[in-house]
């Protein structure tokens, strides 16, 4: 029997970090610090332990529950989730408001005009006020079971807050923030893998994983925009506010507005904050605000007549396709990549953008020569959108996707479900000097000097065939090759020196083992302290480290199985570079302990390296400015974070000062 103090431990704590989860995520008012957070958070997950007759699957704890579905069970929406029509300039919008008062004649018509969110429809679900379900749009009737993952979700309230219908359906949409995206693409660089090429797409993948560890990895977003069913609420404004209230998550800014000349300057508005906002939108949804009305409009086939999708244009250019380029990255996949004549794009100059894949190329039959669309993909890559092919001359000429390795002529191989074609070949000199230099890049080894040109010439040499053999060279080696004089010789010698101070984490990130990015390095080390005991480690002992579901496990295990890897980490240890984990410094040793530093701006250094030097010097790098805050380092430019500092009494600060506290005795991160 569980003794009364027990479970009202465990209903309070669950309380509390339900609330903190809600003001962390959705309110951006944290009241808890992590470290209090992680404290109660361990309390649960042992009372929860010791009593599993109170299981809860909507106790925080159970967020990721890392259960790995065989597929998604069909979902039959109780009513159907209509997409909307769309309206492209300010004609059409005046158009359907005439279409409404022929509907439901004249009378006032209000709207409400809200962000066009670029992402996933979903409906959810509510059962007394607790998360029951959730599912995609699927084909409008029915969808897909994603309730594990959006579980996984911090802004999605597990419990709804003040008094809530005993069953309530809503619609909302999830998505990546910004930052993430671009978080993730780094992650998928340094690891070798295609990038995403919007925000959208790597929120549906994230979504639609059978692991929901995998998808807790996305760090998805949710926004709620609708009551389905469950509430008789009058205004659209008033379902905003009550969803608020009721701790769900609502896109901002969002406007009511007494007329449809009022909604297209909401609309303009909304369109010039689009790039300071720090989600996807693609559009503006303008709603007619009274909800009576809106039902008596009616419906298409497809869309609500009271709703319209106002979509903001793709910034495009037309340029020519020059050439088709294929290069061989690290972990041997083949790119190709546009060479096009240089174009103003989105306030950057652009000569390459990317191609995807040859599945691309020969379903929009892009060929060379042809007059070709470009854009900023998500608004941070170039890539081709397709040909102009009332302009062909024909004088263009279809590309045809080398079946052999570009480099070494090895037979290229596709794997089945994956897009890109790879070189198989371990040896191969394009893969070898994407791996080396993977391995001295910044978040790796950090090896100043060692650039394309020198591991280039090292590779082309035969002298340098795997990163081990950089840390057997020699001064005189150095010196003959070219432009390499004594004093870079020495400079070189320095920073492989240097290497074999940097920590087991950065060696195995190094390593480029497929999946491994820098966050699962840390995680994977802080689990078995060194690469022996990973080496060691099977598959299902990999796949239970937080991070690291089975398809990193996989990889990493299949990476320690080659023997030639195996002997490859052992000559680096023969070298002197460090395979095990350092106990990190006491805390209150470092010169930064205590502090709690937000960052905000452009500062003299890439604002990764500064969160690691922070990191490494005892503080806590926050995301935002918090209550718990204590200083907001400020580069160049900055805007929302300064205000906050300023609300808070947060002292601004900026990277010279932080540097001089952490001075020569900071550790190296």
């Amino acid at each position: 029997m569980t003794p009364p103090s027990d479970r009202e431990r465990i209903e309070a704590l669950r309380r509390e970090l339900h609330e903190a989860d809600l003001r962390y995520y959705v309110l951006d008012d944290p009241v808890l610090s992590d470290a209090e957070y992680d404290a109660r958070y361990r309390e649960l997950a042992a009372l929860e332990a010791r009593h599993p007759e109170l299981f809860d699957p909507l106790s925080p704890t159970q967020r990721v529950s890392g259960a790995v579905a065989e597929a998604f069970a069909p979902v039959e929406h109780t009513t159907p989730l209509l997409s909307l029509a769309n309206a492209m300039d300010r004609e059409e919008l005046v158009a359907f408001d005439r279409r409404l008062e022929e509907i439901l004649g004249p009378g006032p018509r209000g709207y409400v005009v809200e962000p066009k969110i670029d992402g996933l429809s979903v409906a959810l679900r509510y059962e007394g006020g607790r998360f029951a379900l959730g599912a995609t749009r699927g084909d409008g009737r029915v969808g897909e079971d994603v309730t594990a993952n959006l579980k996984t979700v911090r802004d999605l309230p597990l419990v709804l807050r003040g008094d809530v219908p005993g069953a309530l359906e809503l619609r909302g949409e999830v998505y990546m923030d910004w930052k993430r995206f671009r978080a993730l693409n780094r992650e998928r660089e340094a690891e070798g893998e295609p990038l995403f090429m919007n925000p959208r797409n790597a929120a549906a993948g994230g979504l639609r994983q059978l692991d929901s560890r995998i998808a807790a990895q996305r760090r998805l977003r949710l926004f709620v925009y609708e009551v389905r069913a469950g509430a008789e609420i009058p205004r659209q404004a008033d379902v905003l506010r009550q969803l608020a209230a009721w701790g769900l998550p609502v896109a901002r800014p969002w406007s009511a507005v007494e007329d449809i000349e009022a909604a297209i300057r909401a609309v303009q508005e909304l369109g010039e904050r689009r790039d300071t906002l720090a989600y996807p939108i693609d559009g503006a949804v303008v709603k007619l605000d009274d909800l009576a009305r809106s039902r008596a409009a009616g419906f298409t086939a497809k869309a609500p007549r009271a709703q319209i999708a106002f979509k903001f244009p793709a910034e495009e250019a037309r340029t020519r396709l020059e050439a088709i380029e294929v290069s061989v990255g690290r972990t041997g996949a083949v790119t190709p990549t546009a060479v096009v004549d240089p174009v103003r794009l989105a306030g950057t100059r652009v000569s390459r953008a990317s191609l995807h894949n040859a599945d691309f190329i020969a379903e929009r039959d892009i060929r060379v020569g042809d007059v070709v669309r470009i854009r900023k993909a998500g608004e941070v890559i170039p890539e081709v959108v397709g040909p102009v092919k009332e302009l062909r001359t024909g004088q263009e000429l279809p590309f045809v996707f080398p079946d052999r390795c570009p480099v070494c002529q090895t037979p290229l191989v596709r794997a089945p479900g994956e897009a890109a074609h790879r070189c198989p070949n371990p040896d191969c000199p394009a893969k070898r000097l994407e791996g080396l230099l993977h391995f001295v890049s910044r978040g790796a080894m950090d090896m100043n000097g060692f650039g394309p040109a020198v591991l280039g010439a090292l590779v082309a040499s035969g002298r340098v065939n795997d990163p081990a053999d950089l840390f057997t060279l020699t001064q005189q080696e150095l010196e003959t090759l070219p432009r390499i004089g004594e004093k870079s010789a020495r400079n070189l010698l320095a920073s492989l020196a240097a290497a074999r101070t940097r920590p087991v984490e950065r060696l195995l990130f190094g390593l480029g083992i497929r999946y491994v990015g820098e966050r699962v390095a840390s995680a994977l080390m802080a689990a078995t302290g060194s690469l022996a005991a990973l080496a060691e480690a099977d598959e299902a002992r990999l796949a239970s480290i937080p991070d690291v579901g089975p398809q990193i496990a996989a990889s990493v295990n299949a990476w320690f199985q080659d023997p030639g890897n195996r002997r490859l980490v052992e000559r680096l240890a023969a070298a002197g570079l460090a395979t095990e984990r350092q106990q990190a410094p006491r805390p209150a040793s470092l010169p930064l302990s205590g502090e709690r530093i937000a960052i905000t701006g452009t500062l003299p250094v890439p604002r990764a390296e500064a969160a690691r030097r922070l990191s490494a010097a005892g503080a806590v790098v926050e995301e935002r400015v918090g209550a718990h805050t204590t200083l907001l380092l400020a580069g160049e430019g900055g805007g929302r974070k300064r205000q906050e500092a300023a609300e808070r009494g947060v002292r601004v600060v900026g990277w010279p000062e932080l540097e001089a506290r952490m001075g020569a005795g900071a550790p190296e991160p």
